[in-house]
């Protein structure tokens, strides 16, 4: 994979950056800036080099046109602070301002593009309508620079199409996440314990089924567990259920019995009657919980067990919260597994989406993990072994 030593000299270059900026807001605030701030060092970086650096990001699902509750402006702020440095931001992505924007640039200086996805080039399926997107993105630059690792699982024009038309190499976070993934896929020191919650089983069978042949634990928690807890042929209530996902759960179960690997559901699960924070939460076992009542959190037997497995290990990968972490009351089982990350001897790597937004919101810090990736979905696919067409294009 290219880096961008690769490029050679940069000064009075423009570089095209795509970076990951797509950050949670309420309004135009910002409530979690961890991918913003992930972005800096290689923008920093090209910035030193004397690069003019162009940087090109999506946020959210605008469905391909302008939508200001998506704008990018809130981010080319909080980028400027970051860098210490005015961001010129360009109110479109490709037209007359994105390249009045960039003409204007000096050596050292950064532009912000509108959010790319409100061209409906950028998501298109049909190859000659993302390329010509991609060639209007390509003439804004001499080179390009992939940077958002959150992204490299997509087949779109700002993360395959333009590296195909501009000298192109990966960035620092990209590079820092691959080779930290390659660790947990090809030589992680064990025992190897992987924790997954979130809400469905769906979302992660691929990743189920290899990790099946790479760890030694999988400890089960979140919404997914009630699909592992009624394959057992438990009640569960009015949980989260996919039914359509019970054999294929039968199956993992019993080839982990087979290969050795211990599958380790909750023993006890937080229920209430309806989903409110002050909803009255009793504990019950997991093996009896109640008709009427939906599961919210694992219970505390469950997380002192957690607990002890990922401190006993010497690699782990969380992808996941244990229950409705944004509700305070239902947060203990998330916390406790992140608190416990913080514990082990060896490395803990909190594969992004929502544990990266819980370990922040319940105040850890990002250096008390020895990585904190910034692509969910991407890490998953990385992790089940798929060609990531981001990353392929950068081999090339």
């Amino acid at each position: 994979m290219k880096t961008i030593d690769d490029l050679g000299e940069l000064r009075g270059k423009r570089v095209l950056v795509r970076s990951d900026l797509n950050v949670p807001l309420d309004g135009t605030r910002i409530t979690d800036d961890g991918r913003i701030r992930a972005s800096v060092p290689t923008i920093q970086r090209l910035r030193d080099a004397g690069a003019r650096v162009i940087v090109t990001a999506h946020l959210g699902r605008p469905k391909g046109k302008p939508d200001p509750a998506y704008s990018l402006a809130p981010v080319g702020d909080r980028l400027g602070e970051l860098l210490s440095a005015d961001v010129a931001f360009a109110s479109d992505t490709v037209g007359p301002s994105a390249q009045e924007t960039v003409a204007g640039l000096s050596d050292g200086q950064v532009a912000l593009l509108e959010n790319v996805r409100f061209n409906p080039g950028e998501t298109s399926k049909d190859d000659a309508e993302r390329g010509a997107f991609a060639d209007q993105l390509a003439a804004l630059a001499d080179a390009f620079v992939s940077d958002g690792f959150g992204v490299v699982h997509r087949r779109q024009a700002s993360v395959v199409d333009v590296a195909e038309r501009l000298p192109h190499a990966a960035g620092g976070l990209v590079v820092a996440e691959v080779r930290m993934l390659e660790r947990l896929v090809e030589s992680p020191d064990r025992p190897y314990v992987v924790v997954l919650g979130g809400s469905k089983v769906s979302d992660k069978l691929g990743v189920i089924e290899r990790l099946l042949t790479t760890a030694d634990r999988l400890l089960i928690g979140g919404g997914m567990v009630f699909t592992f807890l009624a394959a057992q042929r438990h009640e569960v209530g009015t949980s989260l259920l996919e039914r359509d996902q019970l054999d294929t759960v039968r199956g993992y179960l019993e080839t982990a019995g087979e290969r050795g690997v211990d599958i380790v559901l909750p023993t006890d699960i937080v229920v209430v009657p309806k989903l409110e924070e002050e909803a009255e939460a009793t504990v019950v076992p997991a093996s009896q919980m109640p008709a009427d009542q939906l599961g919210v959190d694992i219970g505390p037997e469950s997380s002192k067990a957690f607990v002890a497995a990922i401190e006993s290990a010497r690699t782990v990968f969380w992808n996941g919260p244990m229950g409705v972490f944004e509700m305070r009351p239902f947060a203990a089982g998330t916390a406790a597994v992140a608190h416990a990350l913080t514990r082990v001897d060896g490395l803990t790597v909190v594969g992004g989406g929502d544990s990266a937004a819980a370990v922040r919101q319940l105040g850890f810090a990002d250096d008390e993990f020895g990585h904190i990736s910034t692509g969910g979905g991407a890490s998953l696919e990385f992790l089940e072994g798929k060609q990531l067409p981001g990353l392929q294009v950068l081999e090339d």
